[in-house]
């Protein structure tokens, strides 16, 4: 199992650099076969993704066997991702500032049309958390609904005991079924990773990536110092798991989230690395990766914190704390309601410009530019995120897979 996981992680890292250098240089028709390759590959990852998380966090939740417990993953899950948000989402607004980003940039006027995503308080996030129509939750792809309505069902299986058997067992046959189609979709994700790349590099051009060189590579190393720091740490000193091993576990799913740009259709990948390498139990991952990919956004967070801050500079705006700090908050909470799929982050960024005081129509075109590239090193930090708090809760709850 080692040796085959090393070589579809080789692999993967393979189809991303083939993917970039052929995204640059390839023809039209060949961007259209990969396109179509890209989106059969996604396709047949997202297909699993509701039976799974539906079926494991029902499972898990039986397989707890105790209702208090399940609470208490998910409050100490929930308190891990709001925290390292709110810290990135800081983090995003500071370093720009220090480093001067933006300054002499010239922003081109451009007209762009997108529905920004509507900033709620909590009681309405609340409101709409419970799914009225289960089945309207899942064809919509509402996770935050079908995990809500997971939990209920789960804890109502837990409360009629053997009333629930047929009903478990159904649950606990789909979740095999959804695993075993997973482990052979793994055989293909290279190429289904190198098709993504291509088309994402085609689309964009060498040339975008020059004029923005500066502002992609200081975010780049953004995202990655936060991860090896934030997360490393909290993996050793809390942990206490060895963050070098740990970085090579989780490995395939982080590179799988860089070339999909999607942390909801990692999951599975998500779940194997956790399952496999660093054996966290079911109990735990089949609460916290699909919550994760919900609502842990931390490089989002930490995009858009560092995407305001630098337009508000190129533009000659001046941020004031109190603006700073109300982006923020905004931020931690559109960042958990930022969908874990490809450009799920543009509608958030399109809520906060008016927040910040940024014209929207100004600097929304060229954030679109750029956006899938931002996206690829985001969506990789997310779900490197999800699993340290995996890691973390197996020894501090002091679980252990059987």
């Amino acid at each position: 199992m080692k040796k085959k996981g090393m070589n579809i992680t080789v692999g993967i890292f393979i189809g991303l650099v083939a993917g970039v250098i052929v995204g640059i240089v390839m023809p039209e028709w060949l961007n259209t076969v990969l396109t179509v390759i890209a989106t059969i590959y996604m396709s047949a990852l997202k297909m699993m993704i509701f039976p799974l998380v539906f079926t494991s966090l029902v499972m898990g939740i039986i397989g707890i066997g105790d209702i208090a417990k399940t609470g208490k993953i998910g409050l100490h899950a929930i308190c891990w991702y709001t925290g390292t948000t709110a810290l990135a989402s800081g983090l995003g607004l500071v370093l720009p500032r220090v480093l001067r980003l933006g300054q002499g940039a010239h922003i081109v006027a451009t007209k762009t049309k997108v529905e920004a995503a509507t900033f709620t308080g909590l009681l309405d996030t609340l409101e709409n958390i419970i799914p009225a129509n289960p089945f309207e939750a899942f064809s919509t792809g509402n996770m935050l609904q079908v995990l809500a309505f997971a939990v209920i069902i789960g804890l109502a299986c837990l409360a009629i005991k053997e009333k629930a058997k047929p009903f478990v067992d159904l649950c606990d046959s789909v979740y095999e079924i959804s695993i075993f189609i997973i482990s052979k979709i793994m055989y293909v994700t290279p190429i289904g990773v190198f098709a993504c790349i291509a088309t994402v590099m085609h689309s964009n051009g060498i040339s975008t990536m020059i004029q923005l060189a500066q502002v992609l590579i200081a975010l780049y190393i953004t995202f990655y110092v936060y991860a090896f720091i934030i997360y490393g740490g909290m993996v050793k000193f809390i942990g206490k798991y060895n963050p070098i091993q740990f970085f090579k576990d989780v490995a395939p799913a982080g590179l799988n989230a860089f070339g999909t740009c999607s942390s909801s259709a990692t999951i599975p990948l998500s779940m194997k690395c956790a399952s496999e390498k660093i054996h966290i139990p079911e109990e735990i991952t089949s609460l916290t990766l699909p919550l994760g990919a919900t609502i842990n956004m931390d490089a989002v967070s930490i995009l858009m914190s560092f995407m305001i801050t630098f337009f508000a500079s190129a533009l000659g705006i001046q941020l004031s704390l109190g603006t700073m700090v109300t982006v923020l908050a905004c931020n931690v909470l559109l960042s958990i309601g930022t969908p874990g799929v490809p450009g799920g982050a543009i509608a958030a960024f399109a809520a906060l410009c008016p927040i910040a005081g940024l014209p929207t129509s100004q600097v929304l075109g060229v954030y679109i530019s750029i956006n899938t590239l931002c996206d690829m090193g985001a969506t990789c930090v997310n779900v490197l995120g999800d699993l340290a708090c995996s890691t973390v809760l197996k020894h501090t709850l002091h679980l252990e897979k059987e």
